[in-house]
């Protein structure tokens, strides 16, 4: 079973490639339906296209042209592949670990994108904020902030309508939170800090996860964002306005909080208990 998702997986990566290459320059993901070489623009063949083994075979270049293809490929069909195979390890073929699988590729794609390009695209964002609410109905949003609100009505939704309430609520509080934190920003110092596409990258997160996961989320992805930034830009001899590709970081603690989110919660929890 793990064998089978990590093939899989592996499979999706190589359809995540088509996306990173294709949406950020406006191309179809659909036409042309073989993918191609970026520089000769050649269609490759599907004996050229299997993910990992033919990057290795053909040592990164295209057959054709001659041409170095970017490490970029085998990494995001590698990363998917384990991605899928610790989830089917972890949680078995169940519908929780297929929305997480579905979650963690859509991030993947927005971690390479945003790395690359700059840019969080809708297709993914809204797309993902709108496959979000729906799954809720289908696969449950653990109560958090929700819960508070059913207190103050003494009301008792129906499971459904809790899991879509906390799905609202979760991309309703972090897409408003990074919104503020953006408009804020830009009053201050007259630019830009935060794209949209991470307020609506957050948003899309909360309307999976809820509140709880989301804010862990963003906590890490801050924290790691700050951290690794500031290493570049000090050690890189950049300035400090120097932009970087937020998205990226809150993808990396995204997929970091789907895989050890429970435990990581368990060790806050631990270590507020010995603390006290």
């Amino acid at each position: 079973m793990i064998v089978a998702a990590f093939l899989f997986g592996l499979l999706i990566g190589s359809f995540l490639n088509v996306c990173i290459h294709r949406w950020p320059i406006d191309e179809s993901i659909l036409r042309p339906a073989r993918s191609y070489c970026p520089s000769c623009k050649r269609q490759i063949a599907w004996y050229d296209n299997v993910p990992l083994l033919s990057y290795v075979l053909l040592r990164g270049r295209c057959r054709a042209c001659g041409a170095s293809i970017s490490w970029r490929y085998p990494l995001v069909e590698l990363l998917n592949g384990l991605l899928y195979a610790g989830l089917a390890a972890t949680q078995g073929l169940t519908p929780e670990a297929a929305k997480a699988a579905l979650f963690c590729s859509m991030i993947l794609a927005l971690i390479f994108t945003d790395f690359e390009h700059y840019i969080l695209p809708d297709e993914l964002t809204w797309g993902g904020l709108a496959i979000g609410l729906a799954l809720s109905l289908v696969v449950a949003v653990p109560p958090s902030l929700s819960s508070l609100f059913w207190l103050i009505t003494e009301s008792t939704p129906s499971p459904r309508l809790g899991s879509l309430a906390e799905s609202a609520l979760g991309a309703a509080v972090f897409g408003g939170l990074l919104w503020a934190m953006r408009e804020a920003y830009y009053r201050i110092r007259g630019v830009d800090g935060l794209g949209l596409g991470d307020v609506k990258m957050a948003a899309m997160m909360g309307s999976f996860w809820g509140v709880g996961p989301t804010l862990l989320i963003l906590l890490l992805g801050s924290l790691g964002g700050s951290l690794i930034g500031t290493a570049i830009i000090v050690l890189g001899g950049k300035k400090w306005s120097h932009e970087l590709p937020f998205g990226s970081y809150l993808g990396a603690a995204a997929l970091i909080v789907t895989l050890w989110g429970d435990r990581l919660f368990n060790l806050y929890w631990q270590s507020v208990g010995a603390g006290a």
